[in-house]
């Protein structure tokens, strides 16, 4: 058994002879066997393999590949981060590549070289323990406010970095962005950060007539009104102790905006038709996509009301100018949805990659979760294109041509930190596949990545 190996080997093939030759060829590892699809699913299931070597060839037809590619993929849906190496014939190298599509870790074909499959073997179990502590690591130290964030965009790393020290305050923060942004996703991850041990309660103020707007966040008395049967508290006592979060400020009516103003002054409300003051202990987080700059020379918001909402600002940049953000997110809700509608192991072509990068995406994030959901439904493969994306005639239309910089060394970083990111996105963080994608080798892309403070 490998000194380093903390789960087994899973061999599966069909021809029995030739399955105890590789048992025996590779016992230096802790192994289990497995001859046909069910049998492999119930070792796989009992035993937790890290790696697994298999044939495509298996019963009750070892002529075809079926049997073999539905195996591949079922163990990938159990199982996502086992590496699975794939025995084929000497001139079957389409199903080799097939397989690899799929999600295979690596391929070989019949008759192959036990040291040379060993040492990949040896290489595969060593990845799986390194991507496991990863993980590991990363569940650990990963602050709370970012653990919704998806990005590795230098900009969001900002934002979230700027939520986890805003998190031990009880300052009022307001959130600017687009629609689509994730304004809420930072909001949450604001409350979690703070150790509140209250609720978050969040309200949009666009998506409630005015009439309800003022009992639905004061709350009101038995009989303050005519159909008033009972007393009812409102969306700012639900969440005492814990985080208000107003969505779209910017279309809170006016007069509301003087009765907000003055529960953030005093922490106090009054519910409607009530006498008594209730103190009230919330932390307070706001968002717009509107410019409030703008609704204030209007007159359409409150200067001082702004002023106490925004005493922490937070701008969100929109997902057209977060470096590789856009395919990160498609894969990660690829995978999600592909979980979901139990699709197996879906991946995105070369095309669907490139119009996801091309996209402007004005509908940000939320758009492409849309985009991304339909496709997996829509998908006929185990494959997504960018027609399944509905995006095969999109092309990046921009917003006028930048100012040339004539800064070299400017232009060069900049260049080099869109190339890394869009490799690391298109591979899904593979250091290997995206030092190859780039022409460089594994330690001169950690430099370049340390160098351009890329995680």
């Amino acid at each position: 058994m490998s000194a380093t190996q903390a789960a087994p080997l899973l061999i599966v093939e069909d021809d029995l002879a030739l399955q105890k030759q590789i048992k025996w060829s590779l016992d230096r590892f802790d192994s289990v066997t497995a001859s046909d699809r069910e049998s492999a699913l119930i070792a796989f299931r009992r035993h937790q393999p890290a790696v697994v070597t298999m044939d495509l060839g298996l019963p009750p037809d070892p002529d075809s590949t079926s049997e073999g590619f539905k195996l591949l993929e079922q163990l990938l849906e159990i199982d996502p981060n086992v590496k699975i190496i794939v025995l084929t014939g000497q001139n079957d190298q389409a199903n080799a590549l097939r397989a690899i599509a799929l999600g295979a870790y690596d391929f070989f074909a019949k008759p192959f070289e036990p040291e040379l499959l060993g040492l990949t073997i040896d290489r595969a179990f060593r990845l799986f323990e390194l991507q496991s502590e990863n993980r590991r690591l990363q569940q650990m130290h990963q602050p709370d406010a970012l653990s919704g964030l998806i990005t590795r965009d230098p900009e969001m790393l900002r934002v979230g970095r700027m939520i986890e020290k805003v998190a031990r305050s009880d300052a009022t923060v307001l959130l600017l962005g687009e629609s689509g942004t994730g304004k809420e996703v930072l909001a949450q991850g604001l409350h979690q950060a703070s150790k509140r041990s209250g609720k978050f309660v969040a309200i949009n103020c666009a998506a409630i007539p005015e009439a309800l707007l003022e009992s639905e966040l004061f709350g009101y008395e038995k009989g303050a009104f005519t159909g008033a049967t009972k007393t009812t508290v409102g969306k700012i006592e639900t969440a005492h102790g814990g985080t208000l979060m107003l969505d779209e400020i910017g279309d809170l009516p006016h007069p509301l905006q003087a009765k907000l103003l003055r529960f953030l002054q005093e922490r106090k409300i009054e519910r409607i038709g009530g006498r008594q003051e209730i103190a009230v202990d919330v932390r307070v987080v706001c968002a717009t996509h509107q410019d409030l700059q703008g609704l204030i020379s209007e007159q359409r918001f409150r200067e001082d009301l702004y002023y106490r909402v925004a005493e922490i600002v937070v701008n969100i940049p929109p997902l057209r100018q977060r470096q590789g953000d856009a395919v990160l997110l498609a894969q990660t809700f690829l995978r999600r949805f592909a979980q979901e509608q139990r699709r197996g192991n879906l991946n995105l072509t070369d095309d669907a990659i490139a119009s996801i990068s091309a996209h402007r995406w004005p509908g940000n994030v939320r758009e492409l979760l849309n985009v991304v959901r339909r496709a997996v439904i829509m998908a006929d493969s185990g494959r997504v294109s960018a027609d399944d994306l509905g995006l095969s005639a999109v092309l990046s239309t921009g917003e006028g041509a930048p100012a040339v910089d004539v800064d070299l060394r400017r232009v060069r970083e900049a260049a080099e930190r869109q190339a890394i990111l869009s490799a690391l996105a298109w591979t899904g963080g593979n250091i290997a596949k995206a030092s190859e994608m780039l022409g460089v080798s594994r330690p001169t892309l950690y430099d370049l990545m340390n160098r351009l403070s890329i995680r």
